[in-house]
């Protein structure tokens, strides 16, 4: 018997989220390029600015998540943000890139940093708490959020070709749903509620860690290890992922709406896999073990894009595009138990923040400029490669510094599964 309070308030409203997310993201590089007219260079430019913003602001949402729990007041916030999307990218955003391109690529940043950058992995995080305190999968409830995003770009691929301010105010009508969510969708029985819930995590949670604990995360040297691991590996969902891919593919067709429509169908079944995928992980893990898995994902990254800078055809890189399923969801759901294995369940969302999405910050705020200078010399294939490079390099380190299952196991062990 399941709990509206634990399982499916996570699961729709990681469901709801990502679908207002992926509405417009999944298309938002090609709204630069081919609808705006951008450079790679100016293109870089503007996810450097995202990831700079982003990069502080989540380590302020991931330690104040960790202060409220399982509250959720800081999505409530963040959720009357993305209802103005619309507003924003109609009559500020695009204006303003035009008439005063940095001023446009600062704002722009600010307001999406607070909105959506920053609170995916805060809804995350929150999901992922709530699933230690009330028993059930994260990675079940994480692939609704997958489902929702491959919902979402399936239909972009039509309503952009049409004008991409329909998907804009889409997620603005969305975003309003999440909100009525996250105000009004709260158990009537606080009673059932109570009794799925984990006496020894909820203790646990209740001992809210201090500021200082939350700071005292920066000096932990394996975290280090684990930041420039994601500096050269994770970071390249965007980079690579959200940054280059989506016009490499699309202009394998004739026409601007043919590629758009293309790209739409071809991103929501990689994303229908991601949603399956998340909900296989966890039996990977309990195979091969944490650590194995990630070692596992990260060499899918790199054949992945490896294999985009050789296969010539549509159909192949269509292909090739499919590993990013298994791979997204390996990096989302191994990270997560990664860190909750290792380390003080009680700092998870600052840990997750600070591993695994401000080390991406950082990694983008180093590759997005230079290797969107790079592809405007030397082309996307040969960019491609370079990058597939760096990730057999992080590869190695990783296979060097990742702890075992069994060692300094600070927090969650797996037998607890």
């Amino acid at each position: 018997m399941s709990n509206f309070g634990g399982t499916h308030q996570s699961s729709l409203s990681l469901l709801l989220f990502f679908s207002a997310w992926g509405i417009w993201w999944s298309f938002f590089q090609i709204w630069l390029t081919n609808d705006l007219g951008f450079p790679g260079a100016k293109v870089g430019l503007i996810y450097t600015f995202d990831s700079a913003i982003t990069l502080v602001l989540m380590f302020i949402y991931g330690s104040a998540q960790d202060k409220l729990g399982i509250k959720r007041y800081l999505l409530i916030g963040v959720t009357i943000l993305e209802m103005l999307l619309g507003p924003f990218f109609t009559w500020v955003y695009s204006p303003l890139l035009h008439s005063n391109f940095l001023l446009g690529a600062f704002l722009g940043s600010l307001y999406l940093s607070f909105a959506f950058l920053a609170a995916s992995p805060t809804f995350e995080a929150l999901a992922e708490r709530m699933s230690r305190r009330f028993g059930f999968e994260y990675g079940q409830a994480r692939a609704w959020g997958s489902f929702g995003y491959a919902v979402s770009a399936l239909c972009a691929g039509y309503l952009f070709t049409i004008s991409p301010y329909i998907v804009f105010w889409l997620s603005s009508g969305i975003s309003l749903l999440t909100f009525l969510l996250l105000v009004f969708g709260k158990t009537k029985n606080q009673k059932q509620f109570a009794k799925y819930e984990n006496k020894s995590e909820e203790k646990h949670d209740a001992d809210k860690p201090s500021f200082k604990e939350i700071v005292g995360v920066f000096k932990m040297k394996q975290l280090w290890e684990l930041v420039i691991f994601i500096i050269f590996s994770g970071s390249f969902y965007t980079v690579f992922d959200q940054q280059m891919f989506p016009q490499f593919f699309t202009k394998f067709f004739g026409t601007a709406a043919q590629g758009n429509t293309a790209y739409g169908i071809l991103n929501s079944i990689e994303v229908f896999l991601e949603s399956i995928m998340m909900a296989v992980v966890p039996w990977i893990m309990k195979k091969l073990g944490v650590r194995r898995t990630m070692l596992l994902g990260v060499a899918i990254m790199f054949i992945r894009i490896g294999l985009c800078g050789l296969v010539q055809s549509p159909v192949g890189i269509s292909i090739v595009k499919l590993f990013h399923a298994p791979e997204t969801a390996i990096f989302a759901l191994a990270m997560f138990r990664y860190l909750t294995l290792h380390f003080d369940t009680r700092l998870s969302a600052t840990m997750y923040m600070v591993v695994s999405q401000i080390a991406a910050q950082l990694g983008q705020i180093i590759f997005s400029t230079p290797l969107g200078m790079l592809h405007d010399h030397i082309g996307y294939r040969s960019t491609f490669l370079v990058i597939a490079c760096i990730v057999i390099c992080a590869a190695i380190y990783a296979f060097v510094i990742l702890r075992k299952d069994d060692q300094e196991v600070g927090g969650q062990p797996l037998e607890n599964n």
